[in-house]
């Protein structure tokens, strides 16, 4: 199946769908940042896993042993190596908040959660398909300037950031074997 460039609201609204059926998925990740201030990227790698409706974690590998995970409407962030751990409301923080549904509604097929807090685009395919997600609200536009999520059928393959203020994040993510 292909989607029209740029994507009709039934391509959209069948991704979503497809996406919403997903109940569980894992996988390991290699994300690089690219700050304005350093001329090498920082790499971190470790492992995703996802549970529907919102429960998201990240536990970072390399360099240093981190995680964090999203239940509801809370983000744990711990670090392995020296015992800190937070806990955040994330409702709280309008930023956080808006980089959390960025991913949290993309993999839930949450439309309208996203589209709160983007303009939503879908450019693609179903077997290459492209969100280009866009903040609407004035705080999250001076944090990012937009967010691309990437996959193919119902796997996230990539979040790629563009942040306001000129540095860039890319995460790319593979299936994690059974």
């Amino acid at each position: 199946m292909a989607f029209a460039l740029p994507a009709h609201a039934d391509a959209l609204d069948e991704l979503m769908q497809r996406l919403a059926q997903v109940k569980s998925a894992r996988g390991k990740f290699v994300e690089r940042k690219q700050l304005a201030m350093l001329q090498t990227p920082l790499e971190s790698s470790g492992t995703l896993y996802y549970v529907a409706p919102g429960r998201l974690e990240k536990h970072m590998l390399k360099p240093r042993r981190e995680s964090m995970i999203l239940d509801g409407d809370t983000l744990i962030l711990e670090n392995q190596d020296s015992g800190q751990r937070r806990m955040l409301a994330v409702q709280e923080n309008p930023v956080l908040w808006g980089f959390v549904e960025s991913i949290r509604s993309t993999l839930s097929g949450d439309l309208a959660t996203l589209k709160r807090f983007y303009d939503v685009r879908l450019e693609g395919a179903s077997a290459d398909w492209h969100l280009r997600l866009r903040p609407t609200e004035r705080r999250m536009q001076q944090a990012a300037r937009e967010i691309r999520v990437s996959g193919s059928g119902t796997w996230v393959s990539a979040i790629e950031i563009d942040e306001a203020g000129g540095d860039h994040s890319v995460m790319t993510i593979s299936r994690e074997a059974p």
